[in-house]
């Protein structure tokens, strides 16, 4: 069986051909396409019946699905589920490449595909990507408040 982990040169590089041929809008679009076609019966069903521990989860399986380094908060109280990505392994492993440079801005996908879901339901999506070259990038999904 092929582990997800081997597309993720093609992902990269498909991101790249749609913005080189199409531009960026069509590949938010391509983005948009994705997240309403394959998030449906998981993250979307999950996030309506369970709000926040839905997407608990919904990252616990497709983080470790991925082997990805990371550490997840679900603080109730609070409000707040957190991912911290300590080490995401697609944009790791097209760090270490030799042979391909990977599409600049490859990171953008995540909060395309998940931001609109959680947002349909009411939360509020923040993520800090100022590490993404590095590989790491942290994630808040929170109650919205009038404040």
């Amino acid at each position: 069986m092929i582990s997800c982990t081997e597309f993720i040169p093609a992902y990269s590089e498909g991101f790249k051909f749609i913005e080189q041929t199409h531009g960026r809008n069509e590949l938010e679009k391509f983005w948009s396409f994705l997240s309403d076609l394959y998030l449906n019966d998981s993250l979307r069903k999950l996030v309506a019946e369970e709000g926040l521990e839905g997407c608990y989860t919904y990252w616990s399986h497709s983080l470790n699905e991925e082997a990805a380094d990371f550490t997840m908060i679900l603080d109730e109280i609070k409000g707040e589920f957190i991912i911290d990505m300590h080490k995401c392994p697609s944009k790791g492993m097209l760090n270490e490449f030799k042979h391909l440079e990977p599409y600049h801005s490859y990171c953008d996908h995540c909060p395309a595909l998940y931001k609109p879901v959680v947002e349909r339901y009411g939360y509020k999506y923040y993520e800090d990507s100022s590490n993404c070259k590095k590989a790491s990038c942290c994630t808040t999904i929170s109650i919205k408040t009038d404040k």
